[in-house]
């Protein structure tokens, strides 16, 4: 029998939710890839997206509520209830549905999991919530509770308690939406109804469907965040230059050096991400040469004088925009990360022409997957130096620069006007 509407959307929450905290899958990959939500209808999708990240944006704070009504732990097979718990919080305390359908639609849907046994546990926990939630939600720490310890005992170290808790409340924020124009910015934004950024980023705050935007099928823009692109425009001006974009899907700085005049070839070891590149690339009607192959292995035929290496890395720069990520990586993650970013920076070192600029970077906020870094590959690398970044870099945002003369951004600076992602990169030049 199929469920209901109301009951449906809740459904699928509850599927994405236990996807994305027991699979360790992207939560964007999970709902694009999830059949029952690619058939409804765009304001059941939206209701969804929005219950899911805000359940993961506070998932901290929505656990230790849970707990605080539970007097035991609930076994493992009951999993999809815990789930269910998630999401009737969500609702009653963060996203304001009224009490009577956020807990009618968790009973029943405990009752179609066929978990007919913790009913009466869901109906008395999400009952409790509508009467006691606001004033235990007033009592927490929700800076800290919606960190995991791991990252913010990292963090506290790296930045400090203050700008811990400014991360903390930019995650909470969410992030905008930011663009890159093929065209004149000014123009751009007008047909967006969106803000024009210091480096050419259009900043709008539009909801739904990225290709439903004004511009998209014309290929008239691209997504990438602000931090993104001042990352890429380090390379400075590539026009006629041959450029290497390592580990470079799903393209926003290949399409950037394209449409600043590079001649570039991008590299990635991903067929899907490859593809993803390709598309993007088409619908711009941009120019690179595209190759699949991995970065450890692979060697071009002439050294490039600019060499871009986003490496892959634990994205914890990323979560305003995606806050599953600080709960499906772990320490022993990142560990791996290191040592995988160590080898793909020795190897992109090797493809920089004399007198060519190397530009190494995570959208990552653990330090060790930034500077940390730096110290051996110069010392290893004698035949390299750091190049650093300037104020006119940054286009005079120069919270963004971080001793000795690197780009380290954090979710909270540029906070006045909304922020952006956290990213490290540090320039590097190879002596002629």
């Amino acid at each position: 029998m199929e469920l209901e509407p109301a009951l449906k959307t809740r459904a699928a929450a509850v599927t994405l939710i236990g996807i994305v905290l027991r699979s360790g899958q992207a939560f964007d990959v999970a709902f694009a890839q999830n059949n029952d939500i690619n058939l409804m209808g765009p304001r059941d999708r939206a209701f969804i997206y929005n219950l899911c990240l805000t359940t993961l944006r506070r998932l901290g704070q929505i656990d230790a509520l849970i707990s605080t009504l539970l007097k035991h732990p609930l076994p493992n097979h009951a999993q999809p209830v815990t789930d269910i718990l998630r999401i009737g919080a969500c609702q009653i305390l963060f996203l304001n549905v009224a009490n009577h359908a956020a807990v009618s639609t968790c009973v029943e849907l405990t009752r179609k999991n066929g978990h007919s046994a913790h009913i009466k546990l869901v109906n008395a926990v999400l009952r409790g919530f509508t009467r006691k939630g606001p004033s235990l939600v007033a009592k927490q720490d929700e800076a800290f509770l919606n960190i995991p310890k791991w990252l913010w005992d990292n963090w506290f170290l790296a930045y400090g308690e203050a700008h811990c808790r400014e991360i903390a409340a930019a995650h909470l924020r969410g992030g905008a939406l930011d663009l890159s124009p093929l065209g004149d910015p000014s123009a751009c934004s007008i047909l967006l109804n969106g803000q024009v950024l210091p480096p050419g980023t259009i900043r709008i705050s539009a909801k739904g469907q990225i290709k439903e935007l004004p511009g998209f099928q014309n290929g008239e823009w691209w997504v990438q965040d602000l931090a993104a692109r001042m990352v890429a425009s380090l390379a400075g001006d590539v026009s006629e230059k041959s450029v290497l974009d390592l580990c470079a899907a799903p393209g926003g700085k290949t399409a950037y050096f394209a449409a600043s005049g590079g001649k570039v070839t991008a590299v990635d070891r991903s067929k899907a991400r490859i593809l993803r590149l390709k598309e993007n690339l088409d619908r711009l009607q941009l120019n690179a040469k595209i190759i699949h192959e991995d970065v450890l292995s692979w060697r071009p035929r002439e050294a490039a004088d600019v060499v871009v290496l986003d490496a892959p890395c634990s994205a914890t720069g990323t979560a305003r925009r995606h806050p599953d990520v600080l709960w499906t990586k772990t320490e022993t993650d990142v560990i791996k990360l290191v040592d995988l970013q160590r080898r793909l920076l020795r190897a992109a070192a090797e493809m920089v022409a004399p007198g060519g600029v190397l530009i190494f970077a995570t959208c990552s906020l653990q330090p060790e997957e930034g500077g940390g870094h730096m110290n051996d590959f110069l010392e290893e690398l004698p035949n390299f130096s750091l190049s650093p970044v300037t104020s006119t870099d940054v286009h005079g945002l120069d919270e963004v620069i971080s001793d000795p003369g690197v780009f380290r951004s954090l979710p909270c600076h540029f906070a006045f006007e909304g922020g952006m992602d956290g990213f490290f990169a540090a320039r590097f030049r190879r002596d002629n």
